[in-house]
């Protein structure tokens, strides 16, 4: 075909889906469209008609309904506004948060889509920020410390609550007869692409970090899930697949049912899926070793490449192809940042802070901000922890909970508002370490995500804590635009992710520096925060997990 050739990339993220188009040649973002979950996070009661369903606590779910109407809505929405002809659209390619996992039937319907399991909670989709799983992480991490299972090190010597396997199991201990319904457990990334081609595919990036596989040795051995439970022993031969596809690869072309629900020409190419952190990498221009990529919203995911293999305390996985071909990728990550600010813009200021809001026609969150950028590091005697959704890296915790140290009758709103911030960046700068302390080093950070474009203060301050450069991608959209790359490389109009990465991104539109007063400031409040990571994260005081496990008991 001659004439420009399109691609689209869709990224499904926590609250909404947001679809891209793009031209291949030059990477020129020609329309956007976001579709918003109608359920949104599932994380009270069950949207089950005719009955009040209260989950428990840590549980965070989501209506797969949900996806499919966002291919629905956001797809058509890009093609009615940019004005290109769908058989102009070369590829199609999409990324999800992870991991995000459902039961499914052998044909790919959801469990909880069968009439007489919707009111059953273990038949819907676990998304990301689901912990309700940790003592099925224990129970992984203590039956692979007592096997000595090599593949433990991969992820830093701990398995998080939030991935794969922690969570089928809770489903199989829970809830054993949904378990035996389920036909397939899949992540929602790969479900995705199941619904748009027809077919199952399973992608090695999801399979690699959220579901202990490697490109050696493929999945844990029948013998450790038997371990676990003799009737989780055949859960990969039974409910998943050995057979995985690389990422750039093609999964499948689109089929007869999505094409007419998105507007697309049937056998169009889709890119084999991928998650939202991993596709921001060539996104922002990082396809070689020694570049942090900070993907920055709700949470954090943190990505690094490298050429050699090191083990990294806490990190969420290293994986050969996993980013970008050729190389190890390593991700690292933090459960809440975006979530902590929302939190307390939402739940902890002071009616004066919200009537001026109101008043200014701002935001909370920007009047906090304004307040908080005329305070110096340190001003406010203020120190947190940043644990308020467990602690991700580096010590793969969900049952941590945050800490804020050193209020006064006089502290104010502004004055915790940075200690948050602050709490965040000391975060990242403990994973910064332990990458660099294992032998892996980061060179150059670049943010994207919501926050670096929303927030200054909030990216001065990382470049003060953390003593270096951060560049801030020119993208806004960089997992749709790393997503739309990869359906470019899958429609064949570039060879390779590099390829498409040098041609399709531009170089960083925004650069925060380090001040070397704040710097200074900021090390002697990190060798504090330090102290207080290590005395509650590092079981010098259980107190935590025994508050914790205390509101457990007074909600049972």
């Amino acid at each position: 075909m001659s004439g420009p050739r399109y691609a689209i990339g869709v990224d499904f993220g926590t609250e909404s889906a947001r679809a891209l188009l793009v031209d291949c040649a030059n990477g020129a973002e020609v329309a956007t469209a976001v579709s918003v979950y109608a359920n949104g996070v599932i994380d009270e009661h069950l949207p089950a008609p005719d009955e009040d369903i209260a989950l428990g606590l840590d549980w965070a779910l989501q209506d797969p309904a949900d996806y499919v109407r966002a291919l629905e809505e956001a797809i058509p929405a890009v093609l009615a506004a940019s004005g290109v002809e769908p058989s102009a659209v070369a590829g199609l390619g999409v990324d999800f948060t992870s991991c995000t996992m459902l039961p499914a039937l052998a044909d790919g319907t959801p469990l909880c889509q069968v009439p007489d399991l919707r009111r059953e909670p273990h038949a819907w989709v676990k998304l990301w920020k689901h912990h309700a799983a940790q003592p099925d992480a224990d129970r992984i991490n203590q039956v692979a410390r007592e096997r000595n299972e090599p593949w433990l090190a991969n992820y830093g010597g701990k398995i998080s609550s939030e991935w794969f396997f922690a969570k089928s199991l809770q489903i199989l201990r829970e809830a054993p007869s949904v378990y035996d319904r389920a036909e397939r457990l899949i992540e929602a990334a790969d479900w995705i692409v199941w619904q748009l081609t027809g077919g199952e595919t399973r992608s090695t990036c999801t399979a690699g970090y959220k579901a202990m596989w490697s490109k050696e040795t493929g999945f844990p051995s029948r013998e450790y899930f038997a371990a676990l439970d003799p009737r989780f022993a055949d859960v990969v031969e039974t409910r998943m697949r050995r057979e995985l596809s690389p990422l750039g690869g093609m999964a499948g072309g689109l089929g007869d049912r999505a094409a007419a629900l998105t507007g697309l020409p049937p056998g169009l190419p889709v890119a084999v899926a991928n998650v939202d952190a991993h596709v921001s990498a060539p996104a922002v221009r990082v396809t070689d070793p020694g570049s942090l990529v900070m993907v920055m919203g709700t949470s954090i995911c943190h990505i690094l490449l490298g050429r050699e293999r090191a083990i990294v305390e806490g990190m969420c996985g290293m994986v050969e192809d996993g980013v970008v071909p050729g190389l190890l990728g390593f991700e690292a990550g933090q459960s809440a940042v975006g979530d902590i600010f929302a939190w307390f813009a939402e739940t902890a200021v002071p009616a004066v802070v919200s009537e001026e809001a109101a008043r200014r026609g701002l935001p909370v969150q920007s009047v906090l901000e304004k307040g908080a950028a005329t305070l110096r590091p340190g001003e406010s005697g203020l120190l947190a922890l940043d644990w308020w959704n467990g602690n991700r890296s580096v010590l793969v915790d969900a049952e941590l909970r945050g800490l804020l140290v050193g209020m006064t009758l006089s502290t104010t709103p502004f004055e915790i508002y940075r200690a948050l911030i602050e709490a965040t960046a000391f975060g990242t700068r403990t994973i910064v370490d332990a990458f660099e302390s294992a032998g892996v080093p980061v060179d150059s950070i670049v943010a994207c995500g919501g926050l670096p474009e929303r927030n200054a203060l909030l990216m001065q301050i990382y470049a003060d804590v953390l003593g270096r450069e951060i560049d801030i991608a020119a993208s806004g959209q960089a997992p749709a635009l790393g997503s739309a790359m990869f359906g470019a490389v899958a429609g064949g109009v570039h060879p390779t992710i590099g390829d498409a990465s040098r041609l399709m991104s531009r170089p960083a539109s925004t650069s925060y520096r380090p001040d070397r007063t704040a710097v200074a400031a900021y090390n002697e409040l990190y060798r504090e925060y330090t102290r207080l990571h290590d005395l509650f994260g590092r079981h010098g005081d259980d107190v935590m997990r025994n508050l914790n496990r205390l509101r457990g008991a007074g909600q049972a």
